[in-house]
This record gives C-alpha cells, structure tokens and sequence, in this order.
C-alpha cells in the first residue's frame, strides 16, 4: 500500500528519512498498529481545527486530546474541531480514519503539542489503512520545524476493557466462538456513501430505496411532527434535501439496515420496540448535549442511535438467555445491566458474553468498520465515566442515558449523578435543564417516530 501522494512529496522535499511498516488494511489506527507489533506510545496523530481564519492541524500523541482553551493561549483564536466530511475533503489522498500529523504537506499551519517535541521515535499513519510510517527524533523534528509548540493536548489513559482485554482481543474470541452477523449489504453501501464528501442525495436516495420497507419507514420518519415540516415529501430525495439533510437520513438508514440482521423479538423491556424508542431518545439528546460542548452533533446523533447494539447481538445469538434477561430486567429494576449480564452469562460456556453487551456492541461495530466515536460510544456507555480516545462522545451518550433513566427510559433505572456527568462536559445545571425540556417537548413525536421504525 502506498503512502498519500503529498506525504511522499513532502519527506521528499524535506529530504527526511523515514522507515514504513506494511501491513493488511486495518479498521483503524489503532488496530494498524497492534497488527504491526508497535507500541501505542510512540504513536502521533492530528487533529485539525478551524475559525473564521481559516484551518489548522495540532500534531499531538494517540492517547491525547486537544484542548481548545490551551490552542487559545497560545494564539489568541477561538477554534473548533473540523467535521470528519470536512477533513475528508482536505485529505482526499488519504484512507478514511488514517490522517497523518504532518499537515504542512496539506498547506496547513501546524502547532505541536509538547510531548511530541520529547519523543525520540514516533509512528504515524501514511494515509493509508496499510502502511504506517516511522520517523527517529531528528527526521521528526524536521518535519514538524517552524510549528509553534506548546502543552496543547490533554493525555489521556488507554481504555481497559473488562477482565483487562482490548476490543481487538475480544473480537478475536468471540470470532472463533460464534458467528457473528456481518453488516448488511444495504447498511455497507450507506456507510461507503457516508464517508465520500462527494456524494450527493440523488446516490443516498438510489441506494435506500432498493428497500421498499426502509424507504416507507425513512418516509413516515421525515414526515413526522417532530420536524415541522408541511410541505408534501414523496421520495427519499425529498425527506433528504427538504426535512433531514443527509447526514441524519444516512445514520437512521443504517440503523434499519443494521437492525434486520438480528432476529430479536419485538415486544418486552429489551425487544426491538424499546430498542429503537430508546435508541431515538438517546440520539436526540447526545446531539443535542454535543452542541452545547463543542463536539460534532451529527456524530453524536449516529454514537447515541447505534450505541446498544451489543443488546440485540446478544439476543440474535442467545435467544433463550435474552428471554431469561429481559425478566431479570423487570424483575430487579436496582440491579445493573452488568449484573444481570454477569448472573446470566458468568457461567464458563458462555463468559465472554460476560464483558456487558457495551464491549460486544463494540467489537461488533469494529468489526463492522464503523467511526471510531460509535465504536467506543457502544464499548464505554456502561461505564460510569469516561477519559479517553473520543470521550466527549462517550460522554454525551452516558449524560442522555442518564437523563433518559430519570423518566424512565432504557434498559438502565438505577439514577445516576447528573450533575458531576455534565461537569465532564463541561456544562451546568442549567444545560441539564435545558435538555430536559427539549426532550420532554418532542416524548411524543419521538415515540411516533420509535413506532414508525419497529
């Protein structure tokens, strides 16, 4: 696999040199570098944000994120994080998920974070899913010279997930015990669309309505109150371009796609029905609690609509324990769902499924290649709190669950601390307030909708 085109022509210029490191094609940086034996802390990335000036990059470790109110000490702007569509378009030479850290090759001013300037070795992707890059401490400060430097990135604790193991290491055993549903057809023509910043309404229409059913359900859903909007909508084109825009019309269209590769029952506490009514809720609020910290609402939305598939993998395989779960369910409201999960699965046949359907949701999201903010949206929401890679959508997503608990909605009743959840987004009481009337405002055009797409 080659590099991208302007990162070979950059080192080039610079005459740097730089070792590579093949591979197969990875979902991820992260997966690329574990497939390559590397350790993650050597490894960099960048983050590229923009104002009214105009866009940069902050080159900064893995296991790190920017601080915007650090990026505004040190040059007196006031910037937010670019939309992934809009990354895509500036790095159209480059796989997407694997944006190298030098933006300089892309005519963008850089800042660095300090910790890079200390590093005497760093790994970074090439552009490509199949090659990552390697560059010893003098070849990595030439490439990152004339950057303004400064301590402009938070550094974060790599996840653990349960009994220790990595999302990649549980994917790999559940692979070899199970067989688990690949992504739909449908669904993988979506998400390919979703990730070309050229696509169009006209292509989304196309390829969603070769399903007639998801085509009506898309329709009834555009043609809701919750939207407002009277005017007559009589294709997929028109719910795209008039009511829903793309981004929203292509997140719900996968889920229906996703949604029909299990064979879960509709009815009781973790049915499909309240699948997708709490699946709706929690979209609705994670977008509208990423608005309010600076996090891309679109994404949000996708992280809080498709965060508890794990549930529905765990029904599609163990239909007589998923019984079993949903009347532990009604019957101990107090407990958990990782203790009804731990009292159903924690026997030795069946321990994996023990690690809570938010890391099976996860690795199947993974194995799924979806964004990396859903994949470890659906790994993390059982946590109490999270820090990490993509934490405010983490985040967002545990917030509107536990605001959705507190009027009864979701598989989860034990109340939580609002409160201290919304200080890790940085918001208020009067945020939580805010979202609580939104939410209460549109209960019955969501529960429309939620009926609508079962």
């Amino acid at each position: 696999m080659q590099s991208a085109t302007r990162i070979e022509l950059f080192l080039a210029r610079k005459a740097i040199a730089f070792q590579t490191l093949g591979l197969l094609p990875a979902a991820t940086l992260e997966a690329a570098v574990s497939a390559a034996g590397q350790s993650l802390s050597t490894v960099i990335t960048g983050t590229v944000l923009i104002d009214s000036k105009g866009a940069l990059m902050v080159t900064h470790r893995l296991h790190g994120e920017v601080n915007l109110a650090a990026v505004y000490r040190l040059t007196g702007r006031q910037m937010q994080v670019l939309t992934e569509r809009q990354v895509a378009r500036l790095f159209d030479d480059c796989d997407s998920g694997f944006l190298p850290p030098l933006g300089a090759a892309y005519d963008l001013p850089m800042l660095v974070d300090s910790q890079v300037d200390d590093l005497p070795r760093a790994i970074f992707t090439s552009g490509s899913s199949g090659r990552l890059l390697v560059l010893e401490g003098r070849g990595l400060r030439l490439a990152v010279a004339g950057a303004r430097k400064g301590p402009l990135a938070t550094e974060l604790a790599p996840d653990v997930s349960t009994n220790q193991l990595t999302l990649d290491e549980i994917a790999a055993r559940l692979q070899k015990l199970y067989r688990l549903p690949p992504m739909p057809a449908l669904a993988f023509r979506i998400l390919e669309l979703t990730a070309k910043p050229e696509a169009t309404a006209k292509q989304l229409a196309e390829v969603i309505e070769l399903d007639p059913s998801m085509t009506a359900q898309l329709l009834r859903y555009a043609r809701s109150a919750l939207f407002g909007y009277r005017g007559q909508i009589n294709s997929v084109q028109d719910a795209v371009a008039r009511v829903l825009g793309f981004e929203r019309v292509a997140h719900v269209a996968m889920g229906i796609a996703a949604v029909k590769s299990f064979d879960v029952p509709r009815e009781g506490p973790l049915g499909v029905d309240q699948f997708w009514r709490h699946s709706l809720y929690c979209a609705f609020l994670s977008a509208s609690l990423a608005r309010r910290c600076g996090a891309e609402s679109g994404m949000a939305y996708m992280c809080g609509l498709l965060h508890n598939f794990g549930l529905l993998l765990i029904g599609h395989l163990f239909p007589a324990e998923y019984v079993r779960l949903s009347e532990l369910r009604d019957a101990e409201p107090e407990a958990s769902m990782q203790q009804l999960e731990q009292e159903i699965f924690g026997g030795a046949d069946q321990a994996m499924m023990a690690v809570g359907h938010g890391t099976i949701g996860g690795v199947l999201h993974r194995l799924w290649n979806l964004p990396g903010p859903v994949i470890k949206a659906a790994a993390m929401h059982q946590c109490g709190e999270y820090s990490g890679e993509h934490q405010l959508y983490v985040n967002a997503v545990i917030l509107a669950n536990a605001l959705l608990k507190d009027i009864g909605i979701g598989d989860e009743f034990v109340p939580d601390d609002t409160v201290a959840l919304a200080a890790k987004l940085g918001l208020e009481q009067s945020d939580l307030d805010q979202a609580r009337r939104e939410i209460a405002d549109v209960a019955d055009d969501l529960d429309a909708v939620a009926a609508a797409l079962s």
